[in-house]
């Protein structure tokens, strides 16, 4: 289910993976700062599905949806064009699998969400909360990829962006 997003104005969002900060920026100036944990697998970037690693590199919001595991799930349009590129390099896809992941970049679409470079990558809720899995947050990196944050703040966020939104994740 898509829920209705109310942002107020253009943003953007850099994630900063040596804090582990997400801002909301506009116009260069931050407007909200949340801790946020990453993925398991270490700080390099994503490479392949099942290593556990958050991606590095600029996305963007391409669905916004509640979530019975995550509370609320910002989809990114993970993998974009550069990753695809790594990916063919290291013959992780087949060309004809680059080509799809670049069209449908070029073509505004959600690209291929099942090939050897993983998917399904967001900005996320805990779900549930209990003191053990806030626990958990704070403290650790736990996620298989994705960016997570507590449950009110990814429905704070939610006010701050729209579809489309700008997400640069950096070192």
């Amino acid at each position: 289910m898509q829920l209705p997003v109310h942002a107020s104005g253009s943003v953007e969002l850099v994630i900063d993976r040596s804090e582990h900060q997400l801002q909301v920026k506009k116009s260069g100036s931050v407007l909200r700062t949340f801790k946020v944990a990453f993925g398991s697998g270490g700080r390099k970037g994503k490479l392949r599905e099942g290593d556990r690693r958050t991606p590095l590199g600029t996305y963007y919001i391409s669905s916004v949806r509640t979530s019975d595991r995550f509370y609320f799930f910002l989809q990114l349009n993970y993998p974009n064009v550069e990753d695809a590129e790594r990916g063919l390099k290291a013959d992780l896809i087949s060309q004809k699998e680059y080509r799809r992941i670049v069209d449908a970049h070029l073509k505004g679409r959600m690209p291929p969400q099942h090939t050897a470079l993983g998917g399904n990558i967001g900005i996320h809720g805990i779900g549930q909360e209990t003191q053990h899995k806030r626990d958990i947050q704070e403290l650790f990196d736990w996620t298989k990829g994705c960016i997570a944050m507590r449950n009110d703040e990814v429905e704070e966020l939610n006010r701050f962006i729209n579809v489309g939104t700008k997400v640069s994740i950096v070192k």
